[in-house]
């Protein structure tokens, strides 16, 4: 899986090897993170190991796979995690803004798939139900427009479209690809974003959450875990919606509709026209 020294990709990593998958993930800068991974997830008796990679050079893409998965080694599982653009408006972004986004969170995923399919379909005849798994990590940004996302929401609204072509070519081999969509998901990168100065509270954009908190890192990696099982197998071409009810409500608001308490029957009802 790409992406697993911290945060989503992190929990990920722990949740998959619980489960007994012998992981290799990838990580960009943070060696020393992702050799914490490592020695975290064989503490607790699991198997992973970092492998470093540039997800926009074709090259250390092919590399991975020759050093990770030689010929004839299958690969079950392919998590993309790993994502990385600016946040900016449209009038600061550059020509190579959108390259580099494009390439790291689009380009990239198409190329793993590629390839990780071709190794799950290396032993196809000797394991033919048990196909492989695709399980692409996207954001609320990808249905959602809000500023200074459009970059990364645009590419992820193009990685979930790639799901649907992908598991519609891949599904006779048994190959199932999904995508897992997280909302306000309690992480490093979502105090990050919420840390600029224009833009809103984060408790505010919690209080709008029909469940009424952040997600978690275990809310995204439980649904990955899911769709990586045998239970999903009959699962393909779907984005799981993870958000606490966050993209089905639309304004105004619930908390900034009434102050009383919207499940309760004796709460007063004042008529909208009176």
């Amino acid at each position: 899986m790409t992406g697993g020294s911290r945060g989503i990709g992190r929990r990920i990593v722990e949740v998959l090897a619980a489960d007994g998958v012998d992981v290799v993930f990838t990580y960009r800068r943070e060696a020393d993170a992702a050799q914490a991974v490592v020695d975290a997830v064989a503490a607790s008796g699991g198997s992973a190991r970092a492998h470093r990679l540039e997800l926009e050079s074709d090259d250390d893409i092919d590399r991975m796979f020759d050093d990770e998965f030689p010929a004839g080694e299958r690969i079950d599982i392919l998590v993309a995690s790993a994502a990385a653009s600016v946040f900016r408006p449209l009038a600061d972004l550059s020509a190579r803004n959108l390259e580099r986004s494009w390439s790291t969170n689009v380009r990239s995923f198409v190329l793993l798939a590629q390839r990780a399919a071709q190794r799950m379909r290396a032993v196809e005849s000797a394991r033919p139900a048990s196909g492989g798994r695709i399980i692409a990590v996207t954001s609320y940004g990808s249905h959602r427009a809000f500023p200074l996302y459009g970059a990364i929401g645009s590419d992820k609204a193009a990685v979930e479209s790639w799901v649907r072509h992908l598991a519609a070519e891949l599904g006779p081999a048994g190959i199932t690809v999904n995508a897992v969509n997280g909302g306000l998901i309690d992480t490093d990168s979502l105090h990050y974003f919420y840390g600029h100065d224009d833009v809103p509270d984060l408790d505010v954009m919690t209080s709008r959450i029909p469940l009424g908190r952040l997600g978690t890192v275990d809310d995204i990696a439980e649904a990955v875990r899911f769709l990586a099982s045998a239970n999903a197998g009959y699962i393909t071409g779907h984005t799981l919606v993870v958000d606490g009810g966050l993209t089905v409500v639309a304004p105004p608001f619930w908390s900034e509709f009434r102050q009383s308490d919207p499940t309760d029957p004796k709460a007063s009802r004042r008529p909208l026209d009176a």
